[in-house]
């Protein structure tokens, strides 16, 4: 599939297998080529060393053990060459069980010691007080330049020009979108010196067509990444800093595993690995629950990857609606991870801007969008992305531009992501000002002080719901329903609105689809009981 070489090699010769590490080493060096190592070897003593693996596999084991420990056969080869003496092998043997010997007493030792709980890594690392993300507006613009400077005999697809058009216009007059807002963050970063590099099955053009940060000549599959233009400064110097944008194999256990690994080896670049749906992601389960979630407390192994999951209820079916985020939020502690869900294209900016800046090696998941790409109210002002920062709560703008009054507020819709456009869509066709809607945009760690601040400017007798379209056994409510109480007084009371519990994510029909999502907005805008 891969067309890499394959080098066989029997175990039970080290040398043999010295040297065929060194040539596959050398092999990926010169060629920048995948290498496969065969090494043909067996166990002797079991799964754990302690087992006996004659009662499964008697004939096998009869035969392994007629033969020579690997030890034994090397030092008589060595000494039968005349590389080394019999003492030498001697002194080599004794000090290496010498060794083992003494790491055993000393684990021994210890446990004469009272043993303490293990202690939590969270204050390990530390967000920085002053972290400035906002950008100049002549880099927007120059960001925006950038995707109408394609190369004069390079064919664009009539369908992606008009897109490029759009970019620059963006780029100076506002109104930026989705992707724009995220490419403009990756830009940024390019500009800076960053490597930022962005692996997924579909992520040139990405999946709901709207990223193309690879441009393709629809006559001869020539490549341009606009980005690469702003990775020089004024003068013509290249910053270091570059885009790198893969399309990947389908597979979500191998290419993650492969971007992980690569973040933990490369920490100066901001990896990013983008699920063609959030839903598939659980095709790499077990990469996020050993390594992502976990490697800093069981090993000190630090990864600032990002996940790029699409999700959203939008009657597609089970299959293409979750990027399960109750599973993300259980696996967290500690600080172990940042899972974020930005409602605001301005705010994903500063999110991504943030997590590559803010010098915290941990990982990051962002439940982005998919029909909330095209949606027009989700927009961002130009200063939204040179004056500001990653906010974690947002309020309605109506109040945060002094012209809703919150003293009218009864009752306080708390959510999340592009549910938001719905409700608000629905309490300004309503003229609901007794209703306020709450976005939580970091779901963790839960930004205790920032909605406290936020709620406390709201009449304290007001009424708090969750609303959220994913099932009551899903999404973000397990977690909050559990912990905002806990960590927020005034949420003592809290309650909810969602689907029903379900075993799978959603109903299969869109217009079932369609009901639910209605019910949900119907019960937030409901008068109150009593």
């Amino acid at each position: 599939m891969i067309g890499a070489p394959i080098f066989h090699v029997n175990g039970d010769d080290p040398e043999a297998c010295v040297w065929v590490s060194r040539l596959a080493v050398d092999f990926r060096q010169k060629f920048n080529k995948d290498v496969v190592i065969d090494l043909v070897c067996y166990r002797r003593r079991g799964h754990n060393e302690g087992d006996d693996p004659s009662m499964t596999n008697p004939q096998m084991y009869e035969v392994i053990d007629t033969k020579r420990g690997v030890r034994k056969t090397y030092t008589e080869a060595l000494i039968g060459r005349g590389d080394i003496s019999m003492k030498e092998a001697e002194d080599a043997l004794r000090d290496y069980q010498g060794q083992l010997e003494r790491v055993f007493n000393e684990v021994r030792d210890l446990e004469k010691y009272q043993q303490r709980p293990s202690e939590s890594v969270e204050e390990d690392q530390q967000l920085p007080q002053k972290l400035v993300t906002a950008v100049d507006k002549a880099l927007l613009q120059r960001i925006g330049d950038a995707f109408l400077s394609v190369p004069e005999d390079f064919s664009v697809h009539p369908r992606v020009k008009p897109v490029l058009d759009k970019r620059r216009e963006m780029a100076y007059e506002g109104k930026v979108d989705w992707a724009f807002g995220e490419l403009l963050a990756f830009g940024t970063l390019v500009a800076e010196g960053k490597v930022v590099r962005l692996s997924g099955q579909d992520s040139k053009r990405g999946t709901f067509t709207q990223r193309h940060a690879v441009i393709i000549d629809r006559h001869n599959g020539a490549e341009f990444s606009p980005l690469q233009l702003v990775g020089v400064d004024a003068e013509g110097n290249p910053t270091g800093g570059r885009l790198v944008v893969h399309d990947s194999a389908l597979s979500e256990y191998a290419a993650l595993g492969f971007e992980y690994g690569y973040s933990v080896g490369n920490p100066d670049a901001m990896v990013l690995w983008e699920a063609q749906f959030g839903d598939f992601v659980n095709g790499a389960q077990s990469i996020i629950d050993e390594f992502i979630s976990s490697g800093e407390a069981k090993w000190g192994q630090l990864s600032e990857v990002v996940l790029l999951l699409p999700h959203g209820h939008e009657g597609q079916g089970p299959d293409h609606t979750s990027g399960r985020i109750e599973r993300f939020l259980q696996l967290c502690a500690e600080g172990s991870m940042t899972v974020a869900m930005p409602s605001t294209p301005a705010n994903y900016f500063h999110l991504l801007r943030r997590h590559a800046l803010d010098g915290i090696t941990r990982p990051m998941v962002v439940f982005t969008p998919k029909s909330m790409l095209r949606n027009k109210a989700a927009v961002s002002d130009i200063k939204d992305f040179t004056d500001r920062k990653f906010r974690s709560v947002l309020e309605e703008p109506t109040y945060e531009d002094g012209v809703g009054d919150r003293s009218k507020v009864k009752r306080i819709l708390l959510t999340s992501g592009k549910l938001y456009y719905d409700l608000l869509a629905r309490k300004n066709s309503d003229k609901r000002d007794d209703v306020a809607i709450v976005r939580i945009e970091q779901l963790y760690p839960i930004p205790r002080y920032r909605l406290e601040e936020t709620l406390s400017r709201y009449p304290d007798d007001a009424q708090y719901i969750w609303v959220q379209e994913e099932p009551a056994n899903q999404g973000a409510w397990p977690t909050f329903g559990l912990n905002l109480p806990e960590v927020v007084p005034r949420l003592t009371g809290l309650t909810k609105i969602s689907r029903r519990a379900m075993s799978a994510p959603s109903s299969g029909s869109s217009k079932v689809h369609a009901v639910e999502q209605q019910e949900i907005i119907d019960e937030a805008f409901a008068p109150a009981a009593g």
